[in-house]
């Protein structure tokens, strides 16, 4: 009788606990109108028609793979960013699944690459299935508060595809508990979950539907050992006691468990295999399914550190008694130069041993959670703390009201910079000079970018000399493996270079809330004992000035190098100055480059131009002029005006792309004082040749023989306008790329045997108008040594200094 009332009494925890994740749950089939059952009988909703989830996905399409219809015979498809957004009702440590098969299309899912984050976090930066791969990804993430919780899809880089995609999304409330371990993360990556003695415990046979793997693969001496099973009696939960819940781990596990053949004699050794950079936690499970072989005393090890010593599974629980559950948590463990995380248990005084499961968790890096508390009364909802919350917000939006008042008089060069998130969220803040106000503004950035530096240091081989592939005004830029596979461009940072941690910001913030084909993205940023680090995607062809003239002699590349034909150099002035437009026009207030450059346009490997170096930007009312009291940039590009009369618009931006044109037309510096005294200034020498119809005499002779009179004519006018020397005379972007559009029209028409007239043409009329506003993170960096500071226009002549 009494076995009986036991038996129900672990029947009713676990179905409480059953209960109690399906109080808050979603389970969505992706790309679908209809409900779908699948291997468990759980049933996942389309995302068609959500309820209690809204999809925000505006540019996205369906897949739809072969008959019959399951879980994963549909995957919404992403071309730009886009989120799920849930209402949440309940707090606590909830389990986030992604399912991911590579159903066939065109272009393949395969070749999908992006990024997913939620919670503040990157859970899987640069994340692709592979070819015929199915994944699942699993997550815990402490959710604290009601309301929406959002989880971000953002397409990345990828040769052939700036997609992402999703089949299936599982998000649920658990009655799990991590309030033993002191972590600075409110997300964990599931790495490992193991099965000790026993065989594959499936997702069926687990209240929360987990996947527990044989441990065998993993052990290091197998012949040592033996699996022992339990039959006889229940699993006895006593949480109350401090030992395990039902959805700690399922009975399956906790009925198995590994030992050793003779006691004391050998250790339980496993090792698992850790690439993934950063810190883990270790959670072992105990149950004494043995009892003849007690009483244990247990070493914990970890990487040859004990971690724990003299564990005694009956004083954790307090109760003298087998078959009762429990299990304890290591966490800040760290994987070494082996790439490796060992486990083992060691018996004490020839006492007994035994291990029933094991899980290893990867800590995401984002905000930092207070120390949690063993009853869970962190994650209730306390009303003292929510009216404190309200009463802050509303002041500091006074405070931002006030200040925003304040600076309708201010230049945009004495503005302080508002923290921008990756998804365009902003919260200005008053800045201060002092390096503890600056360390803080980068605590407030977005954390899901950080790459820890140990990381960096192993991929640039501590940043190898031979590795450098540019250097400029921030510091060396090295060429970098990631253990992904991924080719990255670190930039970092030298005292001794001029910039410093107010350009680090900048760009930072900068790159957070734009993306598009033509400009740079971020991958990460390390900010580390005074380790200031960029990282971009590496841009295999380099720089647009590496392909016209040898910078240390001021000559030409000759055309059978690296030089590019007329037509490639007409697309990469096309590409360059529509990332240009975007920067004017893609947020409310615009951005100005202010180091418009042709070592600040980088080329892919399909040689597409991308604009980088985002360090010296300025943001603002582009429609306004802004007087400025630094003006800062590069000796040949500066706009007469900026520098003159200290006023700053998106113009200067126009006046510095001029050059580049004149640059990419002649393939020569744009100072070159080798050359007679009307001609060591490019823009100066080609605007004499322009007025004097003598551009013949300073074109590259690589391309001479390429360039029709038409298209020629249309290139010149283009850059002509851009240098006229009057600000407000210079055209805006949009106008830039049209014409340029217009001149490779008349060079292909003219190729082909159509040379259009002086007047423009129908194909012309129905030319598309720039603008391109493609999301495409494109990442990358790569810059040089010809950066400048001007603070006043007496110093003009002493302050700006050339390399040739």
């Amino acid at each position: 009788m009494e076995i009986h009332l036991f038996s129900m009494f672990v029947l009713l925890i676990f179905f409480t606990s059953v209960t109690s994740v399906y109080s808050d749950s979603f389970f969505i089939n992706c790309g679908s109108s209809v409900a779908v059952n699948d291997s468990t009988g759980r049933t996942f909703f389309g995302d068609v028609k959500p309820s209690r989830f809204h999809l925000h996905a505006h540019h996205s399409k369906v897949v739809t793979g072969p008959a019959p219809v399951s879980l994963y015979s549909t995957a919404r498809v992403f071309t730009k960013p886009s989120s799920y957004a849930f209402d949440i009702r309940t707090t606590g440590i909830y389990i986030l699944r992604f399912h991911f098969v590579a159903l066939p299309s065109l272009p393949p899912l395969s070749e999908a690459q992006f990024n997913v984050s939620a919670a503040g976090h990157m859970l899987l930066p640069g994340f692709t299935v592979g070819k015929n791969a199915t994944n699942l990804k699993e997550f815990f993430v402490d959710i604290n508060s009601t309301g929406k919780f959002r989880i971000h899809f953002v397409p990345s880089v990828a040769v052939s595809a700036a997609f992402g995609f999703v089949n299936a999304i599982e998000l649920f409330s658990t009655g799990l508990n991590f309030s033993k371990v002191q972590m600075k993360s409110n997300v964990l990556e599931k790495i490992y979950r193991i099965n000790v003695g026993g065989m594959e415990v499936n997702s069926s046979d687990d209240p929360l539907w987990r996947t527990w793997v044989e441990d065998d693969q993993y052990l290091v001496s197998k012949s040592d050992t033996i699996n022992a099973k339990f039959y006889s009696e229940e699993i006895k939960y006593y949480p109350q006691l401090g030992a395990a819940k039902p959805d700690d781990a399922p009975d399956f596990v906790y009925r198995t468990a590994k030992t050793l053949k003779n006691n004391g004699k050998y250790n339980l050794t496993w090792e698992f295999n850790a690439t993934k950079v950063g810190v883990h936690l270790v959670r072992l499970h105990f149950c004494d399914i043995i009892g003849v072989n007690g009483p244990y005393l247990i070493n914990v090890y970890i990487n040859g550190k004990l971690m724990e010593g003299n564990l005694n599974p009956y004083t954790i629980t307090y109760m003298n008694e087998p078959a009762v559950p429990f299990y304890r948590d290591y966490p800040h463990v760290e994987v070494g130069n082996v790439e490796m995380i060992k486990v083992s248990l060691e018996p004490v005084n020839s006492t007994g041993i035994f291990l029933n499961g094991l899980e290893i968790m990867l800590l995401k890096n984002g905000t930092a959670l207070d120390p949690l508390d063993g009853d869970g009364s962190h994650l209730k909802v306390i009303v003292p703390v929510v009216i404190a919350a309200i009463a802050l917000i509303v002041a500091l939006i006074a405070v931002v009201l006030f200040n925003l008042r304040r600076r309708k008089s201010k230049s945009v060069e004495e503005s302080e910079w508002g923290v921008i998130s990756m998804y365009g969220v902003s919260s200005n803040h008053k800045s201060s000079k002092t390096s503890s106000s600056h360390a803080s503004n980068l605590q407030n950035l977005h954390l899901g970018l950080k790459i820890p530096f140990d990381y960096i240091q192993k991929a640039t081989n501590n940043f190898d000399a031979s590795l450098i592939i540019g250097e400029g005004g921030f510091g060396k830029v090295y060429k970098a493996l990631f253990k992904n596979g991924v080719k990255v461009a670190v930039k970092r940072s030298s005292p001794d270079h001029g910039q410093g941690l107010a350009e680090f910001q900048t760009e930072i913030m900068v790159l957070s809330q734009i993306r598009h084909r033509h400009l740079v993205s971020l991958i990460g940023y390390c900010y580390e004992d005074d380790e200031m680090i960029l990282v971009y995607e590496f841009m295999e062809k380099g720089t647009l000035r590496e392909h016209l003239y040898d910078d240390s002699k001021g000559i030409a590349i000759s055309s059978n190098c690296l030089g590019l034909n007329w037509i490639q150099r007409l697309e990469i002035c096309i590409g360059a100055a529509k990332g240009l437009h975007y920067l004017h026009t893609g947020s409310d207030r615009g951005i100005i480059h202010r180091d418009v450059k042709s070592t600040n346009i980088l080329l892919d490997d399909h040689y597409v131009a991308k604009v980088a170096d985002f360090g010296l930007s300025r943001l603002g009312h582009l429609e306004q002029a802004y007087v400025s009291t630094d003006v800062k940039g590069t000796l040949g590009y500066l706009d007469p005006e900026y520098y003159g009369c200290m006023q700053l618009t998106e113009k200067s931006d126009v006046y510095s792309f001029g050059v580049v044109l004149l640059e990419v037309l002649c393939a020569r510096p744009v100072i070159n004082r080798a050359l007679p005294s009307e001609q060591v200034n490019l823009a100066h020498w080609g605007m004499i040749c322009i007025e004097q119809g003598k551009v013949e005499h300073i074109i590259d002779p690589s391309i001479a023989g390429e360039v029709t009179e038409t298209a020629l004519t249309k290139f010149t006018e283009a850059a002509a306008k851009c240098l006229t020397e009057g600000s407000a005379e210079r055209p805006p972007m949009s106008d830039v790329i049209w014409d340029l559009e217009y001149a490779l029209l008349l060079q292909r028409a003219a190729t082909e045997g159509e040379v259009p007239g002086d007047t423009m043409t129908d194909a012309s009329l129905n030319m598309p108008m720039p603008g391109d506003s493609q999301l495409f993170s494109s990442l990358s960096f790569s810059d040089v040594n010809n950066d400048v500071t001007i603070t006043s226009t007496r110093e003009v002549s002493s302050q700006l200094k050339v390399e040739i």
